[in-house]
This record gives C-alpha cells, structure tokens and sequence, in this order.
C-alpha cells in the first residue's frame, strides 16, 4: 500500500489499525510514523534471521490486496458497459467486426487499462519494499524542480545513498516529449547531487516506443547515470536489495493459480 497516497482519514485508520498514536500529528507526521513501524518490525525480523519470511508475507499480502480491487474495478466496469450505447458497432460490422467482437475488444480496451495500471503499480510497490528492506534510511523523496515551473518537485522511488532509483514495471510509450520530460527530470536529480538510475523490469516491444528507451539509456549515461532493463532490472534488484524479487513473485503467481484450481 502506497500511503503517501491515501487521503487523511484513511491514513489515521491504518495507523490506528496498527496502534499508532495518530493525536496532534499532520499527513507527514502519521506517514513517518508508519516507516518507523515497519523500520522497526524488519529490523526485528531481520535480527532474527526471518527478513525473507517477513518480506515474502508482506508481498503476498500487498499482491491479494492489489488483485481485489482489480477485480473490483474490473467488475464495476463491466456492468458500467451493459448500459454503454452500442451504435458504434455499425463501425465495426463495415470493417469486418462482428457484434461479439467489438463487444469482447471493448470489455478487454477497458478492463485492460486498470489491468496495466495496477501491474505497474503493484511491481513497483514491491520493488521498493525490496529496497527498504536492504536500506534502513533509504525511501521516496521529494526534490526541488530547479529548471523549470512544471512540476513543482520530481519524485524519487527510492533514494538509495546518493543513488535516486526510479522504478518502473515497463515504459511502453512513443510520444517524443517523453524524452524531454525525462531529461529534464534527471538533469534536476544530478543537480541534487544524485546519481539518476532507472530501472525497468519489462522493455517494450514496439519500434517506437523502443527508439525512445535507446535515447533514455544514452541520456542517463551522459550524466554519469544508471540504466537497467529487462533481466538486468532483475538483477539489478537482487544485487542491491540481496533479495530476488522474481524468484519470489513466481512464487506468489504459483500459489494463486493453485488457489484459483481449488
């Protein structure tokens, strides 16, 4: 769960969920609160040789619940598009597509986008509590947007030493100012007196959308940074974090899909 994400109120009911004394403390005071409980309950956990046991636990918990509110979202989307106005598919029987086919390609266009978005966030969420396990003082951090007005401040997945670890389950884009954006968000990071490192488990697998990761991959190395993708995210990971995350989501996929047969 990302809580720098959740509103106020759901914030004090998770605290309070976890006997965190929520009184006189602001958003940021509750989300520093809930990184010193799971500080202290890894260091625990690592002291006493159960940190992969911890870790395991936790990722299976954040995967259930990252796969009921997909299923919710995709549910409520479903019965959303029984009342949606078919005259479109006139279109489609032109082009070749019959009445079932445009039905299931638009269940699938829909369902697909919260699909995609939930694959990412749930990889990346994962990939950071890896991190956090290794790193004591590491995690997100907030930094100045000094070369321009927009945005106010860049984020940083995970601030790993001097290392600003972007993570990203896969970046299938193709519009070109999607490079300008980047630029200017690592040029800001180095001017921070970071190291810019990408990494991206999944390459995309489009012409375009790879053109412009081949010109990301240059533009960090020109300032010194990091770029790692496909296997070498993977690996990446598991040499940082001494966790390997992959081994350990295969396991994860493994118990649903037995679960699902039961």
């Amino acid at each position: 769960m990302k809580i720098e994400y959740l509103k106020i109120s759901e914030l004090k009911s998770y605290c309070e969920n976890l006997d965190i004394d929520i009184r006189k403390k602001k958003k940021s005071d509750l989300i520093q609160s809930v990184y010193e409980y799971q500080r202290k309950e890894i260091d625990e956990a690592i002291a006493k040789g159960r940190g992969i046991e911890l870790l395991k636990f936790k990722i299976q918990t954040i995967a259930n619940e990252y796969a009921i509110k997909l299923d919710l979202k995709i549910n409520a989307r479903k019965e959303e598009m029984k009342k949606d106005d078919k005259a479109h598919y006139l279109i489609y029987r032109v082009l070749g597509i019959s009445n079932n086919e445009g039905m299931l390609i638009d269940e699938y266009q829909n369902t697909g986008r919260f699909l995609y978005k939930y694959a990412g966030s749930f990889l990346e969420e994962v990939a950071s509590l890896c991190l956090f396990f290794a790193n004591s003082t590491g995690g997100k951090k907030f930094v100045e947007n000094t070369e321009g007005k927009k945005p106010k401040k860049f984020e940083i997945d995970f601030l790993n030493g001097d290392d600003a670890v972007e993570l990203k389950w896969r970046d299938a884009t193709t519009y070109g100012d999607h490079i300008t954006k980047e630029h200017t968000r690592v040029k800001v990071i180095k001017g921070h007196g970071y190291t810019p490192v990408r990494v991206m488990f999944y390459y995309p697998q489009r012409e375009q959308a790879i053109k412009i990761q081949e010109t990301l991959k240059t533009l960090y190395k020109g300032v010194n940074g990091e770029y790692y993708a496909g296997d070498d995210a993977w690996e990446y990971l598991r040499k940082i974090s001494g966790y390997d995350l992959k081994e350990i989501l295969i396991e994860v996929a493994h118990n649903r899909e037995l679960l699902n047969e039961a």
